[in-house]
């Protein structure tokens, strides 16, 4: 007598194929909207490391449980604290244009939820992230480090001085809006380095800029496109 026993899939399961299928809609959306080109970005494809970053780093840990299913929608969502998750396509085209490799040292200014430092840790060997707000900090250490990123370190405290004990750095990522470049971030870029900023004040237009360090250590500055990032705050 045949036996005909039903394997049930768990509720687990079906909750993780339905995020694999969500992100990989979000990339092919982030994808188009690369190729169609923005502002002063050039049409070209995202690299292929950064499109396997996004791909793995499962993005609905990083927002509240309400908000899980539209993790993966491209827009910025709330994390608390007056702050947010920024759109998956800012996220790309910023990674995809800090040119970053596993040797290279990288620092983020903003850590939020963790997400954008989660996308570079499966870049770089170590990334560095500041965050001022510190229950949000705290949060996010505690996350990353349940998700297994050991290649991450995080502290409290006001970004626009940057992290000269870890200095220079490769690369530099600012998540929030500052008034202007700050100087302290400028000295710890290495030569040959990139920073990428959004510069402008809350309720007018803000313009993400690329910061160039040469070898010889001069300094250029590139407009790419408009943007809104909540405000760079501290004590400066």
């Amino acid at each position: 007598m045949a036996f005909l026993f039903a394997v049930i899939a768990s509720p687990k399961i079906h909750a993780e194929d339905f995020y694999a299928a969500k992100r990989t809609q979000m990339i092919k959306t982030i994808e188009a909207d690369v190729r169609i080109g923005y502002g002063n970005l050039a049409k070209k494809d995202l690299d292929e490391n950064v499109i396997n970053a996004l791909n793995t780093v499962p993005r609905h840990e990083f927002v509240p449980k309400k908000l899980q299913q539209s993790a993966y929608d491209n827009r910025p969502l709330p994390i608390g604290y007056g702050q947010t998750i920024s759109q998956p396509y800012i996220v790309a085209v910023m990674t995809n244009l800090l040119h970053v490799g596993k040797n290279d040292k990288v620092l983020e200014i903003g850590t939020g939820s963790g997400y954008q430092i989660a996308v570079l840790a499966e870049l770089v060997d170590k990334a560095y992230s500041i965050e001022i707000i510190e229950p949000l900090g705290k949060e996010a250490e505690a996350r990353l480090q349940r998700l297994g990123y050991d290649n991450i370190v995080l502290k409290i405290g006001d970004g626009y001085y940057g992290w000269k004990e870890h200095a220079p750095f490769d690369a530099i990522i600012v998540t929030a809006a500052a008034s202007h470049i700050p100087p302290p971030l400028i000295k710890q870029l290495k030569p040959g380095g990139r920073m990428l900023i959004p510069v402008g004040s809350r309720f007018m237009v803000q313009e993400l800029l690329l910061v160039e360090k040469s070898e010889e250590g001069k300094i250029s500055t590139q407009q790419l496109l408009p943007v809104a990032f909540v405000p760079l705050t501290g004590k400066h």
